[in-house]
This record gives structure tokens, sequence and C-alpha cells, in this order.
């Protein structure tokens, strides 16, 4: 397919914005991103204050995202806490990309009948785990037992669901069933945890660490689950509107991507402390850098989505009734991300 010409863009301004996307109502993307509208054109994008986001924080924190986009687009980021509330801050307007995981991704293109959203290049893979109380040893053991996810729906929440499934657990969406899974934002999972209010969490990292610290045991590894120990943990996607509307912007949000990318795999230390500090500007406290570190080994950064996880992902999600079966034709564009890697002699990835 033939791209369209890039567009001229004509703001001199880069505007950093963090706060907590709401959900809403309105249209798919904001009105500055309409195409054949004059002015600045503004990308808001999102992503999740977490380690497996660490090439969107150190791409904000570090200005890659700024200079790749360059003088005429203005930037605006907000942070969230779980994939479902992204993907209603995409469908309501508030919102044109996110760093997001595998099955909000799939639960934003299902409801749009494929309509709405693209993946355009992966993040990352692993670092995610079920922690538990030490007493705990075994999967029969948390009969009767309250366990942790960032939200449901999210890709932890139906990491967890399916993989008690397949164990001979019941689990149910009201919180019922043979284990409660108790849907709370990561930070307050800490705080419950400690308190003996749960018993676990299948959470992603830095709280997996968090969790151990506190006197937890990794009962799950997820990378244990997947063939050769990949699975998308975060991936980019655009709202297909803003991708249709400036095509030119998400090819050089693209850019912005596999550079913070490079530098994450080139440059650990550095972005090892920019997580910390830029953690520390949304939550009022740095992330402490033993902990990064410590949850460090459990990650792999990289461009490819690994669209067969995501496929898989969604099977499972179906298996436990948290959506229904729907094809994945045309989720995926990938030109972008194959034009950048190829002009950097980078190995391509094959579109699904």
């Amino acid at each position: 397919m033939k791209r369209p010409p890039l567009r001229r863009l004509v703001s001199l301004a880069t505007l950093a914005v963090l706060g907590l996307a709401t959900a809403g109502t309105t249209a798919a993307c904001g009105d500055d991103s309409e195409a054949g509208t004059s002015g600045p054109v503004t990308l808001r994008l999102g992503y999740f204050p977490n380690i497996t986001h660490a090439p969107a924080v150190v791409g904000v924190e570090k200005g890659i995202f700024a200079e790749k986009l360059g003088s005429g687009v203005r930037l605006e980021t907000k942070t969230f806490n779980a994939g479902p509330a992204a993907v209603e801050a995409i469908f309501s307007g508030a919102l044109d990309a996110t760093y997001i995981g595998p099955n909000p991704t799939v639960n934003a293109f299902s409801k749009s009948r494929g309509e709405a959203v693209r993946v355009v290049s992966g993040a990352a893979s692993g670092g995610v785990a079920l922690v538990v109380k030490p007493e705990i040893t075994s999967v029969e053991q948390l009969r009767g037992k309250k366990i942790a996810t960032p939200q449901l729906g999210n890709t932890q929440d139906v990491a967890l669901r399916y993989w008690l499934k397949e164990k001979g657990l019941r689990t149910t969406k009201e919180g019922g069933g043979d284990v409660t899974i108790v849907p709370q934002e990561n930070a307050q999972t800490v705080e419950t945890f400690g308190s003996g209010a749960i018993d676990g969490a299948w959470v992603p990292e830095p709280f997996v660490s968090r969790l151990v610290n506190a006197g937890g045991r990794a009962l799950v590894d997820e990378r244990d689950l997947w063939p050769d120990r990949k699975f998308v943990i975060t991936n980019l996607i655009v709202s297909t509107r803003f991708l249709k509307a400036h095509p030119d912007v998400v090819q050089k949000l693209v850019e912005g991507q596999v550079a913070a990318n490079e530098y994450v795999n080139t440059r650990p230390d550095e972005s090892q402390q920019a997580i910390s500090t830029h953690i520390g500007r949304i939550t009022g406290k740095p992330l402490d850098l033993k902990l990064i570190k410590q949850a460090w080994p459990t990650l792999e950064f990289t461009n490819d989505p690994i669209a067969s996880s995501l496929k898989t992902g969604l099977e499972h999600a179906v298996a436990v009734g948290l959506t229904q079966p729907v094809s994945l034709d045309g989720l995926y564009d990938l030109r972008y991300l194959n034009e950048v890697l190829a002009a950097q002699g980078k190995t391509t990835v094959v579109q699904p």
C-alpha cells in the first residue's frame, strides 16, 4: 500500500503533561487531530509508570519522543494504572496512542469491530509473576484465597484466571469461585499484601519485586508458561483515526519507540536512573534503583510485538469468559516499524 505524503507541520512547541486520563463519551480523536485542519498537531500518548513500560518512560523522560516528533508536534502524555482505562481514553477521545498490554488491545479492537486501533510496534516481553505468601507453595493451596490483579480484564487478570482454570480452580468476574480475584491498583496491592488483606497478586514489575521484598515468594514466573519464555507484555497502539489523519506523525512516534528501545538496551544504568526519576516525578517518590535493577533481568525490550502470544492471550480471555472470539485480521500495521528498522539495517518484523 502506498503511504500518503508527509504533512507539513507548523507548531514550534512541545508540551508534556503528566496526569491520569479519565473515560468519556466523545468522539475517538480530538479536534486538533483531524485531517484537514491547520495549526499544530497534538499527539496524546499514554503509558504506565511501570518497568514493563520502560521504553515509554525513558522515551518521555530523556526527550527521545520529543526529539523524533520534532517541533511541529505538541506531545501530551498521560499515565494509567491498567489497560482498560487506557482503552476508554482512546474511545473517549482523550488519547491518540498508548503503550498497553495485549488483552486490552484485543478488547479495543473487538469492541470497535476492528475499527478503533492498530498495533504499530512491540515494546517489551516478560516481567510478570504471581507472588504469594511464603507459606503457599502449591496451586492447590490457593483455594479459598484472595489474589489481586491490576484491573478486571487486564492482561494479568486474564493470565491469572486462565492459569487457575488450567489447574482446575474456578473464578468469576464478581469475585466468587474457588479463588477470589480482587482487582485493585498496583500500589494498593503492596499495602493490602503487607496487611494480610490479600494472599498474593499476579502483577507486573516493579510490583513483583516489591511484593517479594515485602516477604512474598514468586509462585509463578509467567515467562515459564510461554514458548521460548517470550510473550508480549507491552505494545504500542494508535487510534486508527489518528493514524489515517497523521501517518507522518505515527512514523515519527515509531521512530521514537525504536530509539527508546535502543537506549534502554544499550544504556541500562542510565535508563534505570531515568525510570526512577520519572516515576518519582509522577508519584512524588523516586522508585528505588535497587528495585529496578532487581526487576530488570526478567524483561526483554523488543520492537517485535510477538503477535502469536497476543493471539494466544485472546484464546485465554475467551476461555475464561472475559471476551468473545474475534478475528484479529487488520489489527497490526507494522509498515512504519519495518521502514524504520530497514533504514537502520535492523531485522524487520513479519506482518501477522
